[in-house]
């Protein structure tokens, strides 16, 4: 029979099945002693079979994080800071008490030449009366001005005695610009409409074209373009409004140092309900202000009763309205009858005519 092998059983201790989990955490085992020092134990009782734990259940429970705080709690992490640039020490090697950090290049000053220097060919022939800005804008575009003979461009600047020569092409065009007379009725706007009213430009057209015009220029609609009005009239006043096509005809009229004459007939009552010709009319002919500017000379006079008649050289905002509030008038009606050496005349309310020849503002 062939030899088996033993099994040896150390006394005092089971078996160990080898299926069986390892069990953890068990009691603790005794450190061997010497065999001389100690004497060897008797055989203990077989001890009971250890309780099997599962391994999950004998390992400590790991403490859960604690929540995270709102993102509006939560400390804004700094960038980390850059190193600070020193300022390199000056040529001479000494420090300064006061860094200026400084441009490392400037460019030198250009030159001025003659181009930069002088005044605009616009305002030089605007200022010579030749033709308005948008006239000599035009005129310099399609190059008819020269300047000290030679053709100006737009932009161009020149010596204020500078020699400006006019193409005869120019001076036909503006020849063919006319200039129109309109007796404005109330509740019309002299220029842009404003608040649901219509512009008085807008009775410029062939049925309102008055019978007994004697210009001798027939209505054409060409007419129309670039018709503007050259002073206002407010909208419940009435009588000479103008409307031109010619830069030279408007500047006359409401340039900054125009002296034409515009004369009103001016209805009024007195606001305290007193005889309105017991008014003292001095005021308005010289003294007044409006808006902390003093107003230039005027002439008052009564027409009648209960009119008046003032002629005035400037035209501010309802410059009269406001004038007679200052000396206790209140106006009731105005009518200008006058711009000039041009007067109103027996055009019909709403009709219009053109300038003739030799009528000059």
């Amino acid at each position: 029979m062939a030899d088996r092998p033993t099994l040896s059983v150390k006394p005092g201790k089971p078996a160990r099945d080898p299926r069986r989990p390892r069990v953890r955490g068990g009691p603790a085992r005794a450190a061997p002693a010497s065999a001389a020092a100690t004497p060897k134990p008797a055989p203990a009782a077989p001890a009971a079979a250890p309780v099997v734990v599962p391994e999950h259940a004998a390992r400590p429970a790991r403490p859960k994080p604690a929540p995270a705080p709102p993102a509006a709690d939560r400390p804004r992490a700094r960038p980390p800071a850059k190193p600070f640039a020193k300022p390199a020490a000056p040529a001479s090697g000494k420090p300064s008490g006061k860094q200026s950090f400084k441009p490392a290049f400037k460019a030198p000053p250009q030159p001025r030449t003659p181009a930069d220097e002088g005044v605009r060919v616009n305002k030089l022939m605007t200022e010579r009366g030749l033709a308005s800005r948008r006239e000599a804008d035009d005129w310099i575009a399609a190059g008819w001005v020269r300047v000290d003979g030679a053709v100006a461009k737009l932009g161009q600047r020149a010596a204020p005695d500078a020699v400006l020569s006019i193409d005869e092409r120019a001076r036909q065009e503006q020849q063919h610009r006319v200039t129109v007379l309109l007796n404005k009725p109330m509740g019309w706007v002299s220029g842009q409409p404003e608040d649901g009213y219509e512009p008085a430009v807008a009775l410029v057209t062939a049925a309102n074209h008055w019978d007994g015009d004697r210009s001798g220029i027939r209505f054409h609609v060409g007419h129309l373009r670039h018709l503007a009005p050259a002073g206002r009239l407010d909208i419940d006043s009435t009588g000479l409004l103008v409307f031109t096509q010619d830069g030279r005809v408007a500047r006359h009229l409401i340039g900054d140092e125009t002296r034409v004459e515009k004369e009103y007939l001016v209805r009024v009552a007195r606001v305290d309900g007193g005889p309105v010709q017991e008014t003292d009319l001095g005021p308005l002919r010289h003294g007044l202000e409006l808006d902390g500017v003093q107003l230039r000379p005027a002439q008052a006079s009564w027409q009648n009763e209960q009119q008046l008649r003032i002629v005035l050289r400037e035209g501010r905002k309802r410059q009269i309205r406001r004038m007679c509030e200052l000396v206790g008038l209140q106006v009731l009606g105005l009518k200008r009858v006058r711009i000039g050496s041009v007067p109103l005349g027996p055009l019909p309310e709403g009709r219009w005519r053109y300038l003739r020849e030799d009528e000059r503002f």
